[in-house]
Parts: C-alpha cells; structure tokens; sequence
C-alpha cells in the first residue's frame, strides 16, 4: 500500500482524534488526559512509548527493519486559556479553555504519522522518534524535553504548523529565521494607594502603569532600526479591586517582546527594564520586573529546506508551494532547531467560505481539518522517510 493510500485510509481516525482533542482541550503541563489518550494510541500500534517527560510530554519510538539515521517528529498538544465561540460540533466541553492555535491537529497529525509507518517498517531506515511536546504556548515544553535527552542520537529533526490564514491545499515554508523570538516579562508597579477623590496624597499606580505602556513603544519606534523587526506588546493591565473610588496600591502589566536579533533581543530586555523603572521613579513608585526568557528564534535549516520543498512538489502544485514571510510569532520549536538541522513549515487549513480563516489565538478559531489533516500528515510522513537517508 502506498503512503497516499495509507493516509487515506487513516483518514476517519485522523479527524476522530483531532476533534476529541478540540472537545478536551488542556492548558499547559496540564496535558494529562492528552498525552494518556495518544500512548494509548502509540501502544496499541506497538511502538516503544516513554511517558513524563517534562511532566506531561511523551516520546514514542518506531525502529525500521534496518539501521540508519534517527528523524526526530514533533508535534506540540496544549490548548490555550480561550473560552471558545465556534459552535462547532465538537466545540471545547471545558469553559474557558479551547484549541484556537491547532495543536489538536497537530497531535493527531503525528500519531497518525506513526501509524502509517508502522505497516512500513521493511522500507524505514533507522529511526524514527514521535516527540509530543506539553507547553508550547508558554514556550516551556521544549527545553525540559532537550534536557531530559529527546535529542540523543537524532540527525534531523522535522514539525509542522496548521495555519488558518492560508487556504486548505496552500504549504509555505522559508529557509533561514522563519519565526521570531518570544519572551514574556511581568512589570508590577507600586505606589501609595488613597480614596481616589485625593489623589495628591498616594502615587496612582494605573497612571504610571499608563506612562509605562506608552513609553516602552518608543523602544521600537525611536530606538530600533526600523529595518530591524521588533514588537513590544502589554497585553494585561490589571489594578485595584474594581472599586471606583480607590486608587490602588498596585498595578500590573504583562507583555512580550518578539526579535530576530538576538543583539538586539538583550539590548531590548535591558531598555525594558531600565526605562519602566525610571519611567515609575520620575513619577514617586517603583517597578519589579519578572522575565520568562521564552524561545529563541525559529531557524530552518538551508538545505532541509531544499529537500522539503522536492517533497512538498511531488505532493502538491508548484503554485501551491509558497515561501512563507518571516512571523513575529514565536515557537519553541526553535529548541529542537539550534540543536539539529532541520524545517518547520506550514501548511494552510483555513476556509474563508466556512468562516473557517480566523487568526491562530481567537475565540473563533477553526480549521478545515478534511482537507488541511490528510495533506499534512502525507507531507510529514513524506519528510520523515527523506530525512532519514
């Protein structure tokens, strides 16, 4: 049976597991119900399953009748803190949690990869290693699973993203800095809280929080070389207890900051710092400042990129290959990445038609997984086998 025609035949089961992922969605290292269902999975195919890693990743194992190379596969399974509003039939079944990023998808994706390849294994040469990553979405999956040694003995390493924004049947991928570097950092700003009638007698904390947000664009906007991408966003500003006439003790923002440059990354985290701090002291308060130093920048592999796009024409139409614009999103991807040579591509899963085209984190995201999951999985399988001779 050829490939194409063991993913057709996968295909119902494809769509089943990604649409009970959608119903059961989970957030961050809160992935238990996921990782047990896909070792379960992985198991009942006969492959070698390890569990726990990084508290809620697993890694499971497929060794082909020969030796040779290791192609490390890896496919991210957490959800995001979004009450969905799709009214899909298999919408989350848990308020306030939903997969508006795909993860679904692509945790279905690879577990069907490994089924696949499990009535391959006389054509497989070496290895090939089905990594699941909890964490994607606080980009704190990867590094725990790299140092817990997912990467020992792997030549290549191989993923892939669903994306909305381009069309089912559309793939993208680009050599080089691909996805950009995303850290996260905390500001908490104290004042001297007062009835907010006299605002003489404390330091408003929501006013400096405000000269804070507005002053740090000018981080990008006056300081960076527009030529050189960068993006700071307060994405939180929270404050008091609701109540009008109180003007609190305490304000806090919570942002990210996205670079290519890593020269430019660290200067940024150091101008973010020393000018909420001195932004705050001008104006009587203080600022404590708390980074989650999240991934660095997602870089495909040059000539992984060249044999990708050979498999990506044999499977699709030339004017259905694109080669994608650098994002300011971030993945930490990028871990497996540094490490090994390797491609993260896309391939397009949105249906403008069906309403199906929303942007990755809203609460109306969806994919048209019939058309995006077969393709994908075929693209991935196909990668796996090339990558490993």
């Amino acid at each position: 049976m050829s490939l194409k025609d063991s993913v057709a035949q996968l295909t119902p089961s494809l769509l089943e597991m990604r649409r009970d992922f959608h119903r059961h969605p989970e957030l961050a290292f809160q992935e238990f119900r996921t990782s047990a269902k896909l070792a379960e999975f992985l198991q009942s195919l006969g492959l070698e399953v390890t569990t726990g890693i990084a508290q809620t990743g697993l890694v499971a194992r497929l060794k082909g009748h020969k030796l040779g190379k290791t192609v490390l596969v890896r496919a991210d399974i957490d959800a995001l803190p979004i009450h969905e509003a799709t009214g899909a039939e298999y919408a989350s079944q848990t308020p306030g949690v939903m997969h508006a990023c795909g993860h679904d998808g692509h945790a279905a994706i690879a577990a069907h990869v490994a089924a696949a390849f499990v009535g391959m294994r006389d054509q497989i040469e070496g290895e090939v290693r089905f990594v699941f990553q909890p964490a994607e979405e606080i980009v704190s999956g990867a590094r725990p699973m790299v140092e817990a040694g997912v990467l020992e003995g792997v030549d290549a390493v191989v993923g892939l993203h669903l994306n909305s924004q381009l069309p089912a049947g559309m793939v993208g991928v680009r050599p080089g800095p691909s996805m950009a570097a995303a850290d996260a950092f905390t500001l908490t700003v104290r004042g001297r809280g007062t009835h907010a009638a006299m605002p003489h007698m404390g330091v408003d904390t929501v006013v400096i929080a405000s000269h804070i947000i507005l002053a740090l664009q000018t981080l990008v906007s006056r300081e960076t070389d527009p030529v050189n991408t960068s993006v700071i966003t307060i994405a939180t500003l929270t404050a008091g207890d609701g109540a009008h006439n109180i003007i609190p003790e305490t304000a806090e923002l919570k942002g990210t900051l996205r670079t290519f440059d890593p020269v430019l990354r660290e200067r940024l985290i150091r101008r973010i710092e020393e000018l909420s701090k001195g932004v705050a002291s001008a104006m009587g308060g203080s600022v404590e400042i708390a980074w989650l130093r999240g991934s660095p920048v997602v870089v495909n592999d040059a000539a992984m990129t060249e044999r990708f796009r050979a498999i990506a024409r044999s499977v699709v139409a030339e004017d259905k290959l694109l080669e994608t614009p650098p994002v300011m999103g971030g993945d930490d991807m990028a871990e497996f990445l540094l490490r090994r040579p390797g491609v993260y591509f896309w391939v397009g899963a949105g249906d403008p038609a069906s309403g199906k085209d929303k942007p990755h984190h809203h609460p109306g995201f969806d994919i048209d997984d019939e058309k995006a999951l077969p393709l994908a999985t075929e693209l991935l399988a196909k990668a796996a086998l090339e990558f490993l001779h």
